[in-house]
């Protein structure tokens, strides 16, 4: 039952499900998912690591990126069935619709451009642009 619960509480956020479903039909760089969600790093990495730890995602790094991708059918059964759940209910949401269209946009931008926005030493704050 501690699995279950642990998984539900990873999925009682906003953002940690716009992460989940913005990682449906690709993995996605740190930069890509802070873009998405407008937040700052720091706090998109912590509900990153939550989600990690429930089992939802995992992380690879390739070269200087860390890209997260679901773990699907090597994740835990209580977070398979409660991702088809998240997946099927997304449909109905605005909120799933705007994020797919955004981060459409967000992919035509090179990976180098958009994390040097939120990366670069000069960069104190996360940019909204």
């Amino acid at each position: 039952m501690r699995p279950f619960l642990d998984a539900l509480k990873a999925l009682a956020d906003l953002n940690r499900l716009r992460i989940l479903l913005a990682l449906r039909d690709r993995p996605l760089c740190v930069c890509q998912i802070v873009a998405l969600l407008e937040l700052a790093p720091s706090t998109v990495s912590k509900h990153l690591a939550i989600l990690d730890q429930a089992g939802f995602i995992q992380a690879q790094k390739e070269g200087r990126w860390i890209f997260y991708r679901r773990t699907g059918r090597k994740g835990p059964v209580e977070v398979r069935w409660l991702t088809a759940l998240v997946d099927r209910l997304a449909s109905a949401c605005p909120q799933a619709v705007k994020d797919r269209k955004r981060l459409a946009k967000l992919l035509q931008t090179q990976r180098e451009v958009l994390c040097s926005r939120y990366y670069s030493p000069k960069a104190r704050t996360v940019s909204s642009s």
